[in-house]
């Protein structure tokens, strides 16, 4: 046990366990597999907004069919560089996985190539997508656009979602560098946790529904997410909306339904993904050498970190301790197995 009694739950075993929760919510058990482990993985990589706190209310649309478990991606591809995968109101996962496993062939061929989802879910932690690319040699870079959150700069009405955008890229001798940020001051996911912890949220993160600050995470999730940076927070989140949205045809984040309950029709949002292969532009060995001097700076001045390194030390806590989880929300998970 840990200082706050949590259960250490082996990783393969944590991911059967949650697997088991979809199978018995009405989904496939390649999409189950396929969600239980991107939602293990967010929880192994600290990112828990993305994680466990997902399984309940995902299960729940999968039973009242806002999300269809049984969905299988198709992909279609008119252009080397250009995929397009419908994710057919089914969990995105399947649907990124299809991406990744299609991209890297086609960024070899083209020297760029993307991906566009439409009829998706939540994709949780678009790091860890961008990573699998970049472990495949490839520069690659993330957009998705998400229920409606935020409101533009100086406006009071609700339009962008929290739009998150990621980034990663190899390395020579290192893990891929990888950025992933929500393009609010913080991830909803972060005050959905919150309020299921009937936990306050620090100043600055949101408003309420009347658009006043608040620290009540209930209230945030009802009113408004502030921008990260401000008006250029809301200008990227708009630049989201369209890479995500207008080049896939799905819905605009004012147009999908929650992601957090089983209320409605499929949120029906989109997802963008681009892979870059170094080769096609000055070579890989120079893609390497460039970063590897830039990346060598970060490491060599106190204070400072290249971006995403924690995951590294994370996981490999969580391989040989296994996962924290605490005890109700253990109980959680075995309760819905049974459901």
């Amino acid at each position: 046990m840990t200082n706050n009694d949590s259960s250490m739950v082996p990783v393969d075993d944590l991911t059967d366990r949650v697997a088991a929760v979809f199978l018995a919510a009405l989904t496939s058990s390649e999409n189950a597999q396929a969600v239980a482990k991107a939602l293990v993985e967010a929880e192994v990589d600290g990112k828990k907004g993305h994680g466990l706190s997902r399984i309940e209310s995902y299960a729940a649309q999968a039973r009242a069919g806002k999300v269809d478990g049984f969905a299988k991606p198709c992909m279609t591809r008119d252009r080397p560089g250009g995929l397009m995968i419908d994710a057919a109101n089914g969990f995105a996962y399947p649907a990124v996985n299809l991406a990744i496993d299609a991209l890297p062939e086609a960024a070899a061929v083209s020297g760029i190539a993307a991906a566009g989802l439409f009829r998706s879910h939540h994709c949780g932690a678009m790091g860890r997508h961008v990573e699998r690319l970049a472990e495949a040699g490839l520069v690659a870079m993330a957009f998705a656009n998400t229920p409606d959150a935020m409101a533009p700069w100086g406006g009071t009405k609700r339009l962008y979602g929290t739009n998150p955008i990621a980034f990663a890229a190899p390395q020579r001798a290192a893990p891929p560098v990888v950025v992933d940020l929500a393009l609010s001051q913080v991830a909803r996911g972060k005050i959905l946790t919150a309020a299921q912890r009937d936990e306050p949220i620090p100043e600055g993160w949101a408003t309420d529904n009347a658009g006043k600050p608040t620290t009540d995470a209930k209230a945030a999730l009802a009113g408004t997410l502030v921008p990260i940076g401000g008006p250029k927070g809301a200008a990227l989140a708009f630049m989201v909306e369209v890479l995500a949205v207008t080049l896939t045809g799905a819905n605009f984040a004012f147009e999908a339904t929650s992601f957090f309950d089983d209320k409605g029709d499929p949120p029906g949002v989109g997802q963008l993904l681009i892979a870059i292969d170094p080769a096609a532009f000055a070579g890989r060995d120079t893609f390497y050498d460039r970063i590897g001097l830039l990346c060598g700076l970060i490491d060599d001045d106190p204070g400072t970190r290249v971006p995403g390194s924690r995951r590294i030390a994370l996981r490999e806590v969580a391989l040989r301790d296994g996962v924290a989880v605490a005890p109700d929300v253990l109980a959680k998970i075995d309760a819905l197995r049974q459901a």
